[in-house]
Parts: C-alpha cells; sequence; structure tokens
C-alpha cells in the first residue's frame, strides 16, 4: 500500500459503522411483516378468534363482518409488501405504512373483536411514528417491468391465497365441491363474480368481498407501478464521460479496469474536487461499484464519501466488485466495510512473453498448426479500421455471442467501435474460403480496450463456431507479437474467480478442506466456466494480480453475489426481447456509433 494515500474524511466510516443504525427499520419491517401475517389470518379464517360476541355481529343483517374481513385481509398482504421497504428505511413505505396500520386495527376490530389485535397494531404504529426521522430514504430506480412483475407474482399469490380462503370454511360450504370447482370459484371471485361453490349464511359474502379485495389489490397495485413516472437507473451523460476520459489520460494506468468505467450504462459520483471518480450501477438494490476509483489517488477518499452518501440516501447496500489491492486498503479504511479475495487477474508482460521452452508448447503447437490452416491474423487500433470494416466485426460480435443476452459488467466496455474509443485494438483472425460467410474472411475477433498509454486490457472474445478450435489462443499471441509496434507493453487477459484455491487444491499436500473447495468450484464450473478460464489464462504464464469484492457485512454477501450475476449478465429477471426484435433495435442505434451497445464479456 503506498504511504501516500491520505486518510481523508471519516464521514463515510461513520455512515455504516455498524449495524446499530440499521437495527431499528430491520426490526419495524420484521414486526410489519409479522401484524400483515396476522390480518390476513384474521380475514381468511373463520375460526381465528373465537367469541359469542363474534357470531352474534355475523348473524345481523347488513353485518359489516364481510368488508371487515376484506379490510384485514387487504392490509395484511400490503404490510407484507411493504416490510422490506421498511428494512430499507423507505419513505414511501413508511407513510404507507403509517396509514394501513390503523386500516388494519379497525379491521380486527370490527370483524374479529379482538382487542389483542388492535393492540399489536398501535404497539408497531407507535414505534413507526417514534423513528420516522430514520425513514428518509429515496425510491429506487424502476421501470415499466416492475408492473409486469408484480402482476405476476400477485396473481400467483392471490391464487393461493384464495384457494385456502375458498376452502377454510368446510362447516359452511353446500356439497362437495372440487378441486377445479375452487379453482373457478377463485378466479370468478378475483374478478368480482360469483363462482360455482355455495355457503351458507353471510359466509359467501365474506368470501366473495375477500376474493374482491385480493383481485382489487393486484389490480391497484399493478396499474400504480404501471403509470407511475420512471425514475430510471442512472447513466453517464456526454459531460460525465468527458470528465472520465480526463480523468483516464492522467492516471488511466494505475487500473487495468479503468477504461471500463466507460460503460454508459453506469451511473458515477466525483470527489469534491473532481480529481476522482467512482462509477457504480444499481442493482436489486446493491449499489455496484467496479474496479478501483478513476483518477487521482489522493482524490479517492473524497470520492468514495460521495459514493456513500449516495448509498446512504437511498438505503443501497454498498459493494465494490473487483478492486486491486490498493483499492481494497482505500476502501475500507475510509468506509469501515470488510474485503474478501475474489479471484486473480491474468497479466502478460511483453517484454517476458515467449513462446519457446516447454511451458509454452502446447501453446505454441497449436498456434502453429492453426496457421498452417491458413489462417492470417491482424492487429489495429479502432481507429485504423476503416467503417465497411468495423460494421463487419460488430454484426459478427452480435452473431457470434454464445447466449441471448449480453454479459459482463466490471470488466467490459459494452460496445465496438465508438469514434471515441479510437485507441482500442482489434485482433482478427481472417481465412479465405471457397464460400465465404455472412462476414467475408473475419472468423474471430478479440477486443482491447486501453491501459493508460502503453497497456490494453481484454474486452471480449469471439469466434465464428465453424472455425477450427484455438482461435482466442491464436489472437491472443497475435495481440503480444504485434505489441511492441504499437507501444504496448502490457496485456491483461482474463479475470479467473477462485484462482488460488484451484492452484492450491491441486498440488501435493492440500488439505481436505482446500481439496474439497476445489472440488466444488470444479462442479460449479459446469456452468461458470471457473476451472476453464483459470487453465486457459495459465497457459501464456501470466503474472498474477489479486482482485478483491468489498462488502458491509457477511450477510450482505449472497445478495451481492446475486446482484452481481445479474449485472454481469448471467441472471437475467425481465422478459427478453424476442431475437429479431433485438437485432431491429440494435440495427437502428447502429448508425448512432456513440449509442451502440454491443456487449462483450472479459470474465465468467
Amino acid at each position: 500500500m503506498s504511504g501516500g494515500v491520505p486518510r481523508g474524511s471519516n464521514r463515510a466510516r461513520r455512515i455504516l459503522r455498524g449495524p446499530r443504525a440499521e437495527a431499528v427499520p430491520a426490526l419495524i419491517g420484521r414486526a410489519c411483516a409479522l401484524v400483515g401475517l396476522l390480518d390476513i389470518a384474521a380475514g381468511v379464517f373463520p375460526r381465528f378468534r373465537h367469541s359469542r360476541m363474534h357470531a352474534i355481529a355475523e348473524a345481523l343483517p347488513g353485518s359489516f363482518g364481510p368488508f371487515a374481513a376484506a379490510l384485514s385481509l387487504s392490509a395484511g398482504v400490503l404490510l407484507l409488501l411493504l416490510a422490506h421497504g421498511l428494512k430499507r428505511r423507505k419513505r414511501r413505505a413508511w407513510r404507507a405504512a403509517v396509514v394501513l396500520l390503523p386500516a388494519g386495527a379497525v379491521a380486527e376490530f370490527v370483524y374479529r373483536h379482538s382487542l389483542l389485535g388492535v393492540l399489536i397494531s398501535v404497539a408497531l404504529l407507535v414505534p413507526l411514528l417514534r423513528h420516522r426521522t430514520e425513514f428518509g430514504a429515496l425510491p429506487d430506480p424502476r421501470s415499466r417491468w416492475r408492473a409486469l412483475a408484480n402482476f405476476v407474482l400477485m396473481s400467483a399469490g392471490s391464487l393461493v391465497l384464495g384457494l385456502v380462503i375458498v376452502s377454510v370454511h368446510p362447516d359452511r360450504t353446500l356439497g362437495d365441491p372440487s378441486l377445479a370447482d375452487r379453482l373457478t370459484h377463485v378466479v370468478y371471485g378475483l374478478f368480482g363474480f360469483e363462482g360455482p361453490v355455495d355457503y351458507q349464511g353471510s359466509t359467501s359474502w365474506t368470501v366473495a368481498f375477500s376474493l374482491g379485495a385480493l383481485g382489487w389489490l393486484t389490480a391497484v397495485t399493478t396499474s400504480y407501478l404501471a403509470f407511475r413516472p420512471e425514475h430510471p437507473a442512472a447513466r453517464l451523460t456526454e459531460e460525465d464521460e468527458a470528465r472520465l476520459r480526463e480523468l483516464l489520460d492522467r492516471h488511466g494506468r494505475r487500473d487495468s479496469l479503468g477504461h471500463f468505467a466507460l460503460r454508459r450504462d453506469k451511473a458515477v459520483v466525483f470527489s469534491p474536487s473532481g480529481k476522482a471518480a467512482v462509477t457504480y450501477r444499481v442493482v436489486s438494490g446493491v449499489m455496484l461499484a467496479s474496479g478501483d476509483p478513476i483518477g487521482d489517488v489522493e482524490a479517492w477518499p473524497g470520492a468514495i464519501e460521495r459514493f456513500m452518501d449516495e448509498a446512504k440516501a437511498h438505503s443501497w447496500t454498498p459493494a465494490v466488485m473487483g478492486c486491486s489491492e490498493t483499492g481494497g486498503e482505500v476502501w475500507t479504511r475510509e468506509t469501515g466495510l470488510d474485503a474478501l479475495e475474489l479471484g486473480d487477474e491474468a497479466v502478460v508482460d511483453v517484454a517476458d512473453f515467449s513462446l519457446a521452452g516447454r511451458a509454452m508448447r502446447n501453446v505454441r503447437q497449436m498456434v502453429k498448426r492453426i496457421e498452417r490452416a491458413g489462417y492470417e491474423t491482424r492487429v489495429r487500433r479502432v481507429r485504423d479500421l476503416s467503417d465497411g470494416e468495423l460494421e463487419r466485426v460488430r454484426l459478427a460480435a452480435e452473431d457470434w455471442r454464445g447466449t441471448d443476452n449480453e454479459r459482463g459488467f466490471s470488466m467490459a466496455l459494452g460496445r465496438i467501435g465508438d469514434p471515441a474509443d479510437g485507441d482500442c485494438l482489434i485482433a482478427a483472425a481472417h481465412k479465405q474460403d471457397d464460400t465465404p460467410g455472412p462476414y467475408g474472411d473475419l472468423k474471430a475477433i478479440l477486443h482491447f480496450v486501453p491501459w493508460g498509454q502503453d497497456g490494453v486490457s481484454l474486452d471480449l472474445m469471439r469466434r465464428d463456431r465453424l472455425a477450427d478450435p484455438g482461435m482466442n489462443e491464436l489472437l491472443i499471441v497475435a495481440a503480444l507479437q504485434a505489441a511492441p509496434k504499437l507501444g504496448i507493453a502490457r496485456i491483461s487477459l482474463n479475470f479467473a474467480m477462485f484462482r488460488s484455491a484451484l492452484a492450491r487444491g491441486e498440488k501435493i499436500g492440500a488439505g481436505p478442506v482446500l481439496r474439497a473447495w476445489r472440488g466444488l468450484l470444479v462442479f460449479l464450473s459446469r456452468w461458470f466456466q471457473i476451472e476453464s478460464l483459470y487453465k486457459f489464462n495459465a497457459k501464456f504464464q501470466p503474472r498474477w494480480e489479486p482482485r478483491f469484492v468489498v462488502y458491509r457485512a457477511s450477510a450482505d454477501l449472497p445478495r451481492i453475489g446475486f446482484a452481481a450475476m445479474q449485472a454481469e449478465g448471467f441472471v437475467d429477471l425481465a422478459l427478453p426481447l424476442p431475437r429479431f426484435l433485438r437485432r431491429r433495435r440494435n440495427a437502428a442505434a447502429r448508425p448512432c456509433a456513440h449509442r451502440s451497445h454491443e456487449h462483450g464479456v472479459r470474465a465468467a
């Protein structure tokens, strides 16, 4: 760790001094979920509480009981939906809970005549009002997809809960309706119609109003989410991008991931001096930064403080993916967060690279075999390619992508051939065929982004599936051999997750715990390419640079991991567009190269 890194302000450390600051909202959120379950039970189960007074009230003509049951059920469902927002200190969730708790208390008293239920609701309302200053978090980024997700989940939940409501009155049910009859009755009831199941007395009204309340909740919450103003995730503005490029021109040599900060689906916060910045994306309530802060290391604490302020204002979970050892030390020192080694980055020094020697035998033989098959390579800067060549590269990169959705976040730029990215490097493999494909003789491409003035960092690898195996090895060797002429002294290759565990676990003398951990990683490699990326990188005899994940608490790691998988494209919760529509959308975006988003993938 460099001794020149200042300690800076301790404000960011105070923001996350410990879990005590979040204990009250979390406790209130859990209590809100409990009260919601009690309200649902009061509205659903006829024997939730026995009392002679309730029996008399239910028999009176025009009884308020059915309406109160629906009110109790509605309040309970809404409180369950609000519990997560209360845990995250959301102001709007607090306002809604303050309105719903009295409504639930009234329903408990009128329908069940339960003083205990009233006291429970009041007991939760009091700390909500007392700690109202704790609930000031701003809204999350949102889109219309949330409405569709709400409709699907609420519909499924309403069907299940409705089936329970229809089935918990066996003594009042006429006949013996089948499961199909009960499901039909639920569906009809959600739309406000009478179904095939009949009950004695006012029970039919109670069931009807309860089902109608569930249908009403589904419709109202979906409509609210669909028609409320969108609050889209922040994006880099042209001014932000220009400022980041200035910082990278001065300090881009420090971090091989620096250029990936220019992804346009990231947001940015700058230090008060403007000499440093942190880029991030918000995914599922997690504020994900990637790599080290950009800019002067002396100004990093100011940018980190702004990042933590933003996380606190929205009650987002802060996390950093893939920072260096220096970056991890600064993050943990300035914020009180913890760091965990995530894996290693493979870096090849051009001056030390050679195909000679026994260690490089397999790579050397593969490259010679492919060259004898008629392949040739070209390594050029993006600015040196013609518009036609760039267009073929873009189209090929999209067509050769092995997944429906783009992958990459922390180590992927997300575009190829942008005029502003003229220093990027493209290594391409070509072979003349008797029947050329849709992209001419182009067979494989590697795309590198700048790493300061004398380095490049691998962005994506794409190849024609009909091409011979070994295209990636061929192009990496070609890039390393062409590097001196291009003024490149170092090349960063793929990131290998848990590389040290895989390497130590296969050595003689490894203990049972380490061998078991390695065995699990090998098993997971069937889906996430953990072992294969490590072995691929190791072919080129690189030096390994550790990378870390920075997090607040161990309990946050599963959530951070899931958010990172979403950001990297391994988990997609949104419904994808059909492939022909994605092609049409990308084709419409290409004339404006500044907005093209042909993502790549660098790490699994």
